[in-house]
């Protein structure tokens, strides 16, 4: 996959925005936005670094993913290391399917935390 098929599979979700909240070269995924409040990212990518994603991802499974793809998976750069996973895109062993089943389970983690009124109201 590529940034461009990373951005088209993130918007294709339920509720998800993109935003540059904080400059102009970081492009951040988010569920639930509401007039009132941005949602909760749960993807990030640098334009500057196209082969790369930060995803978050429960604390189990993040060590089980360094763990088999250890070229492919480290600990999210800049980010929480124990619940953020860094991807490198361009890794040999990953497929398009293990990057898009990571995106989902990142998807699912955050949409989960949301407020369980704004759950309901947008039917996650």
């Amino acid at each position: 996959m590529n940034i461009e098929d990373i951005r088209d599979y993130c918007l294709s979700m339920p509720h998800v925005s993109e935003a540059f909240p904080f400059d102009a070269d970081t492009m951040v995924f988010r569920v639930g936005d509401t007039p009132a409040k941005p949602g909760k990212i749960f993807a990030l990518c640098a334009l500057e670094r196209p082969d790369y994603i930060l995803l978050k991802c429960d604390p189990e499974r993040a060590l089980e993913l360094r763990d088999r793809y250890p070229d492919e998976v480290e600990p999210g750069w800049h980010m929480n290391k124990r619940h953020w996973n860094g991807i490198f895109l361009t890794g040999p062993r990953l497929t398009d399917a293990d990057i898009r089943e990571m995106i989902d389970r990142s998807y699912d983690l955050v949409a989960a935390s949301l407020p369980k009124g704004l759950r309901n109201e947008l039917g996650i």
